[in-house]
């Protein structure tokens, strides 16, 4: 005899309580993904690896808005986390394997400026980049940030503030190499 008619299976259950969770929650994670990646698109895929990810755990996802707000935030910031570490290494090895390849000046002046900040964001390392960006840019109270990131809160302010400090010298730096002229260009 076949299961009961019309009971639902555990993968249905488990499709359900994603769709659930996807509408009560899906917005809030891309707007926090859109302001860790750099576009759009990358934004949209790391909402869905979380989801990927949470449709393959066997782990259950707490209830309640808050604690699944706080569980969802958390495995989108160790996915990113993830692929800043693979970013790295790529980069890393590109720059082992050959010369960089040169840059085409971009004359708006606003791309420029946030290049050099996702830049410089991409410099800090992983857990202090989301602490920077959930505090700065999503307004995230430190408490919050420490609940979600599973540190202390004096934690947090500390990133926070190394985070503040090396964003404010990598930009600097970066200013100061786009006033140099190129030498190859000076030359001619």
């Amino acid at each position: 005899m076949h299961e009961a008619e019309g009971a639902p299976t555990a993968t249905t259950a488990q499709n359900e309580r994603l769709a659930t969770l996807f509408d009560a929650h899906g917005d809030r994670l891309y707007r926090l993904a859109r302001r860790l990646a750099p576009s759009a698109d990358d934004a949209l895929d790391l909402v869905q690896d979380v989801f990927v990810r949470l449709a393959k755990s066997p782990q259950p996802v707490p209830h309640g808005l808050s604690a699944e707000e706080a569980w969802l935030v958390r495995v989108l910031v160790n996915v990113r986390r993830d692929q800043w570490r693979k970013e790295s290494v790529r980069r890393r090895e590109a720059e082992r394997s050959g010369p960089p390849v040169a840059e085409i000046p971009n004359p708006e002046t606003s791309y420029m400026r946030r290049m050099t900040v996702w830049r410089a964001l991409d410099a800090l390392s992983p857990r202090r980049r989301a602490v920077v960006v959930l505090h700065e840019l999503e307004a995230m109270p430190a408490s919050a940030i420490a609940s979600l990131l599973g540190i202390t809160t004096i934690t947090v302010r500390w990133h926070l503030a190394r985070g503040r400090r090396e964003l404010a010298k990598r930009i600097r730096q970066t200013g100061a190499s786009h006033e140099q002229p190129d030498p190859a260009v000076a030359g001619r």
